[in-house]
């Protein structure tokens, strides 16, 4: 009877393994959510420095009893420059839209606005990034409802554009505007 070695039968074992362990992973929820720790959580502080020339985002204007939509955004990105319209719809329609731009010149920022339009009745500036990492901001875009009362009711990585928007952000809104 021949003998079998076990280095024969450690690379099936293994595959096997890591085989099962990339199966469980991939029956997880949604793997493009990113959840947040703040659902639920008051918003963390907006930073205290204005983007020149532009209404400054304070902490108490995401607590006015008004939902707040929250969207960090830099104007070298390029998602953020494809939601720009949507942001403004929702600006238009009379939603309460702030920004905190991060990791950008605030020179180009005010440009890029003042070409683009600004949907934003408060903006901040964050050029070093500090508050985005503060909020869990991994890239941008990123936008973030907060309740009336400061708390945040949902995080949505990515750009607000198509059917996204309209099937993830959307409802959730609408959800936190009580329609």
């Amino acid at each position: 009877m021949a003998k079998i070695s076990p280095f024969m039968i450690a690379p099936p074992v293994l595959f096997a393994c890591l085989a099962g362990l990339f199966y469980i992973g991939m029956q997880r929820g949604d793997p493009n959510s990113l959840p947040s720790v703040f659902i639920g959580q008051p918003a963390p502080p907006v930073p205290e420095k204005p983007l020149p020339g532009r209404a400054l985002l304070r902490d108490a204007d995401l607590r006015t009893g008004e939902v707040t939509i929250v969207n960090f955004w830099a104007s070298w990105c390029p998602p953020c420059r494809a939601e720009h319209p949507t942001l403004e719809v929702m600006n238009a329609a009379g939603l309460r839209v702030a920004g905190v731009n991060f990791k950008d010149d605030a020179t180009q920022a005010d440009t890029y606005l003042k070409n683009e339009g600004d949907p934003f009745f408060a903006l901040a500036f964050d050029p070093k990034g500090a508050t985005a990492i503060d909020w869990g901001v991994t890239a941008p875009p990123e936008t973030f409802i907060v309740d009336g009362d400061g708390t945040v009711l949902f995080r949505f990585a990515g750009p607000l554009v198509g059917s996204d928007y309209e099937q993830r952000f959307r409802p959730e809104l609408d959800k936190a505007l009580g329609r």
